[in-house]
């Protein structure tokens, strides 16, 4: 695809029709990269005499990595959007600066977290919420585990780029590649090499590092519109500072919920122990399975914002704005009534264990309760990014988790009785809350930026 070509599909193309060629790959690479983290559970709960305890060991690692995986967000993320509204604007020029300023990003963030988490990696497992039976476990997998995160910090990061210039099936590509490889190296490491745990992370890293070299090997080679080039890898402070603006809303969005789920493991680990730790995990990870298909929408809808937003056409972005919403309230409502009506079926992938699955099954309609507008969240967070309205995203996400959800699971639990049912509660009283206010921020701030008279588009240079 060349610079007119892509022009003729995002400016032309049917709205409809064009969001979904973006976002049906953008669906399935978020399903298949949330197989990363579910398959290694479901193979691991399932070790002989250990798997349970061994399952909430790498269940209490999973909030470290998912600090990984923010700081690529923080980069991808950031400066995938910037490159689509300078594509838009015609300045082709400027968008490959800025995927090369956030690749030399990456590495260098990819080596700063593999020297200063490999040091620290018991100690934080143990804050976290470990316990000697389960510190083993953790400890195990997440060393293992860093050895990647060059792979990770490239594969996660890097990706954004082709879906910022309309790649969206290569870029579906890069996380179903990783994905077969670990669904395919996951039984023989744990199982046939009898690695367990050690097996499961060993799979994970070899399957993001052949991701990472699939993302490379494409922008290196000059198919798409945007060519990662030697002369573009030196650091601009004006490109990375707005890269690092942008990208702070879902670097806080990913890497808080490190932070939540620290929060939620300790609070269940004083007021119940190692189940309700246990339903804790089964459930985070159905939320991040469950979530993925809203996710991939919103994210695959968002270049056609970004674009079409540095073109100036704003009646093309409040189109795209409108399907984009209606998607994710639609399919957030029915994973709503599975979670809240059946809880037992989804529980199933993850436990054998009658007393396991029935704990889980018992709080789960709580926990997922305020999914059922959170859709909203989603899409107009995603819509700011999109829009490059770094300050408002931030606060968004500030407010859902930092300001509500974690004071909230510390604060509950001394006012209801029995205290792990207000550990509970705390999450739909502050997705409910956070939705109704970015529902709010959204309808005001929008008619200033899609008014052409009162904000012009970006020109080239700007």
């Amino acid at each position: 695809m060349n610079q007119s070509s892509m022009d003729e599909r995002f400016s032309q193309d049917s709205i409809p029709r064009l969001i979904l060629r973006l976002s049906v790959p953008a669906i399935a690479a978020q399903l298949v990269n949330a197989l990363y983290n579910v398959v290694d559970r479901m193979y691991i709960a399932r070790i002989p005499q250990v798997g349970d305890i061994a399952l909430t060991g790498v269940g209490l690692a999973f909030p470290i990595i998912m600090v990984i995986s923010a700081f690529a967000a923080l980069i991808g993320y950031g400066g995938a959007p910037l490159a689509s509204i300078r594509m838009g604007a015609g300045d082709k020029a400027r968008a490959e600066q800025m995927m090369g300023n956030c690749f030399t990003m990456l590495v260098a963030v990819a080596l700063a977290l593999t020297a200063g988490l490999w040091f620290t990696a018991q100690p934080l497992l143990q804050v976290f919420g470990a316990s000697p039976d389960t510190l083993p476990y953790a400890v195990e997998y997440l060393k293992i585990y860093l050895l990647g995160t060059l792979s990770v910090q490239i594969s996660l990061g890097m990706n954004q780029f082709l879906s910022a210039q309309g790649f969206a099936k290569t870029s579906m590509a890069t996380v179903c590649l990783g994905a077969a490889l670990n669904i395919i190296l996951d039984p023989v490491f744990i199982f046939v090499f009898d690695m367990g745990v050690a097996g499961a992370a060993w799979a994970t890293i070899l399957s993001q590092t052949a991701s990472a070299v699939w993302v490379l090997r494409f922008l290196i080679s000059g198919r798409g519109v945007l060519r990662l080039r030697l002369a573009c890898l030196r650091v601009q402070p004006r490109i990375a500072g707005a890269v690092l603006s942008l990208g702070l809303s879902p670097f806080i969005m990913q890497s808080t919920e490190s932070l939540v789920q620290v929060t939620f493991n300790t609070s269940l680990q004083k007021y119940g122990g190692d189940a309700y730790v246990g339903a804790m995990v089964i459930m985070s990870s159905l939320m991040q399975f469950f979530m993925m298909p809203i996710q991939g929408f919103a994210q695959g809808s968002q270049p056609i914002i970004s674009y079409n937003y540095g073109a100036g056409n704003y009646g093309r972005v409040k189109q795209a704005i409108r399907y984009m919403a209606g998607f994710c309230v639609a399919f957030a409502t029915l994973l709503w009534a599975v979670m809240v009506f059946l809880p037992e079926l989804p529980i199933r992938l993850f436990t054998d264990s009658p007393d396991l699955a029935a704990l889980t099954a018992s709080v789960m309609p709580v926990y997922f309760f305020g999914m059922l507008i959170f859709g909203f969240q989603m899409a107009f967070q995603q819509a700011f990014i999109g829009l490059g309205q770094a300050k408002v995203s931030i606060f968004i996400a500030v407010l859902r988790k930092l300001i509500l959800l974690i004071p909230l699971v510390l604060l509950l639990p001394r006012l209801i009785t029995p205290p792990t049912a207000g550990v509970f509660l705390a999450e739909p009283v502050a997705d409910i809350t956070a939705a109704a206010t970015c529902c709010v921020l959204f309808a005001l701030k929008s008619r200033q930026l899609l008014d052409p008279q009162k904000n012009p588009p970006p020109r080239q240079g700007d």
